[in-house]
This record gives C-alpha cells, structure tokens and sequence, in this order.
C-alpha cells in the first residue's frame, strides 16, 4: 500500500513539473477598469457602524470650517456622516445604515488624515474615487539633527519647488510636504515610487539620481516588447562615492611598543632628597635654603623688568643722512624755451572764440558771393 502511495506521488508531481518550471505570467489588458461597486453587490448594506476620528492643528481650524460643508455633501453621496470639533481639535467619521461600500469608510478615514496634514480639499477629495490611493510618510524620525533635517527636506522640494513638480510629473501624483510628514496622493504604482524617492532623500541619497531612474522607466514602459523583461541592463548605477574624508588631528599620539616589563617606578620626594643631600639638613637649614632660593627668584624678576621699563628711554639708531648731489638735466626732457614763448605770443594775439586768418578769409568770400547773388 506504501509503495503504491509513492509512485501515485512521483506521478503526479512529474505531471506538475512542467506547468511549474514555466509559469504563465498573467496581464492586464490596457484600459481595463474594475467596475464601480454598487448598491446591487451588496443590497442589505453594513451590520454595524464603524468610524475613525484625527486631531488637526490649529492653524488649520479657519481652512476646515470653511471647506467642511464641502467635505460633508462629499461624504453625504457614499452615506457616511463626517462632524468637525472645534473644541477638540478632531475631525470624525462614521457610517450609517444606509451605507453599502465597506471600504469607503477607510477612504473617508484618509480624507480626513490628509486634510489634517494642510492637503487643500480639492485634491483630498480625489481619495474617494476608486483607481486613486494615498500614502502619508513620516520623515521626522529619519534624521536626528534638525538642521541636516531641513537641508535634505528643501533638497526634495528643489529650488523653487521644480524637484517635487519633477517627481509629480514622472510618478501621476501631487506630493505636498508638510512638517514632518508627506503626503502623496495617486495610484499605487507612482506611490510606491514616491515612498522610494523620499526614503533615500532623508538617507543623503539626492532625488536627481532616483528621477533618472524614473526617466529610463517611463520610456522602456511604452515599448511593448520590454514591458516583459528585465530591465536592469537599462537602469543606471549609481556608486556612492565618500567625498569627505576625515580629518586627520594635529597632535598624533604614537603608540609605544608593547614591552611585557612594567614601567620604572618613579622617584619619590624622599628619593630626590636623599640624592641631593637635603634630607640630613636641620629644619633651619632647609628653611634658609628655600628663602635663599625666594630672593634669588625675586632679584631675577625685578632685573626684568626694570630692563622693560629703561627700553622706553633708549632712543633709537639714527641712519646717516649723505648729501645729495643735484641730478643734471637729460637731454631727453629739455624744454624748448624759444618754441613756447612763440606760443605765448600767438596766445595773447587770440582773442578767447576767435576764428583763425584762414576761417576769416573764407568768411569774407562766402559774404562777397552773397552780395552778388542779391
């Protein structure tokens, strides 16, 4: 009986072997949507009521009150119930009995979350519909100094916010960073890449390396061909390179080699006296010495500075003045006297806006053809 249990085994895994070792890979065709659902799939509605609450801050209280009528007529058409407390600080959501979609409680519940975290409500509303997710990521806990915090936050947002606008292009979704938190609202294949690129930004991995990715991608997806294989020929490797090195201390402290023998004892007080002689002096003795030693200290100190004090007095060494011979004339810079004075005298004969001899004698001529035109 064993036997045969075994050979019906083999059997049937040799019959499975070759649907195993090549799986069909199942595809999607292109346009297919999933089918709203209806009050049809499910006519006698939800057993019990379910709801979710979030606090918002304060400085978001004017924006909710005035956008929550809005928010409540959303909710009113899918017959979820949604209350705002002021008071609190919270926002509410919960079912009634006339709501049919399980799951839409769940996508109220985000709604709310994202309108907490200051998502304007015309793009939180767009949670509600069923091709379209969100993802609220915390990045406040990421990094531990608050200023690297800020310098990787503003590298994600880009010079006036053209890195984001970049990554909602490549990924079909609005990201909007707040705080510590960011939230990104699309479909769940632009999410996933979104959760990648603010990850690696907060680890120092700058998002220019991740968009060219996303670049590369977004061609080979439109190939029919390469939408079945691997792309990892494709994609670029980026190596991470340390820049800074490490900064190497002025003062290096050099190990001494390892000798098994412990250290020479050091000499005690008793020791050094002994060697001097001092130690068989009197009391007086000793006593005389170290004044001895005091005066000598003082004479010393006092001969110093009374040399400071005469370095004012000294007057300083005078150079020797020698007499200097008067440079003769270069022939180069000789004037011509006789020129000038000509000069001069032609100046004085000029009356200051004076026309030349010549400018008057063509004056004269052009009056004269004058005249006898007339």
């Amino acid at each position: 009986m064993k036997v045969y249990r075994r050979r019906s085994r083999e059997s049937s895994l040799e019959n499975l072997k070759p649907y195993s070792s090549e799986p069909e890979l199942l595809t999607v065709p292109d346009g297919w949507k999933e089918p709203a659902f209806s009050r049809e799939d499910n006519p006698r509605g939800l057993l019990e009521e379910s709801s979710f609450a979030t606090l918002f801050p304060k400085y978001r209280e004017a924006y909710l009150k005035e956008c929550w009528p809005l928010v409540q007529k959303a909710l009113n058409e899918h017959h979820v119930n949604a209350t705002l407390d002021l008071i609190e600080g919270s926002m509410t959501v919960c079912t009634t009995k006339k709501t049919f979609d399980p799951y839409i409680i769940i996508r109220a519940r985000d709604l709310i979350k994202l309108l907490a975290r200051s998502v304007s409500f015309e793009q939180a509303i767009r949670i509600l519909q069923d091709d379209v997710a969100c993802d609220i990521i915390k990045i406040g806990s990421l990094v531990r100094n608050k200023e690297r915090f800020v310098k990787r936050r503003q590298r994600l947002i880009g010079p006036k916010g053209s890195t984001l606008k970049a990554l909602e292009l490549l990924t079909n979704c609005y990201i909007m960073v707040q705080g510590n938190t960011v939230s990104a609202i699309g479909p769940f294949s632009g999410l996933k890449e979104v959760r990648k690129v603010v990850l690696d930004t907060m680890k120092n991995i700058h998002p220019i390396y991740n968009i060219k990715t996303l670049m590369i991608k977004r061609e080979l997806a439109k190939d029919s061909e390469l939408r079945s294989q691997s792309w990892e020929r494709f994609l670029p490797q980026f190596k991470h390179k340390n820049v800074n090195k490490r900064k190497e201390p002025k003062k290096k402290t050099v190990k001494k080699e390892y000798t098994p023998f412990p250290p020479p004892q050091p000499e005690s007080q008793i020791d050094k006296e002994l060697a001097s002689g001092e130690y068989f002096l009197k009391a007086s003795q000793k006593k005389r010495q170290k004044m001895e030693a005091i005066k000598a200290k003082q004479a010393e100190a006092l001969s110093k500075r009374q040399e400071e004090r005469n370095k004012a007095f000294i007057p300083p060494k005078e150079k020797p003045v020698h007499l200097k011979k008067p440079k003769e004339a270069s022939t180069e810079t000789k004037i011509d006297v006789a020129a000038l004075k000509e000069k001069v005298k032609k100046a004085k004969n000029k009356k200051l806006g004076a026309l030349t001899a010549e400018e008057v004698k063509l004056k004269m001529e052009a009056d004269e053809k004058k005249k006898k035109r007339k």
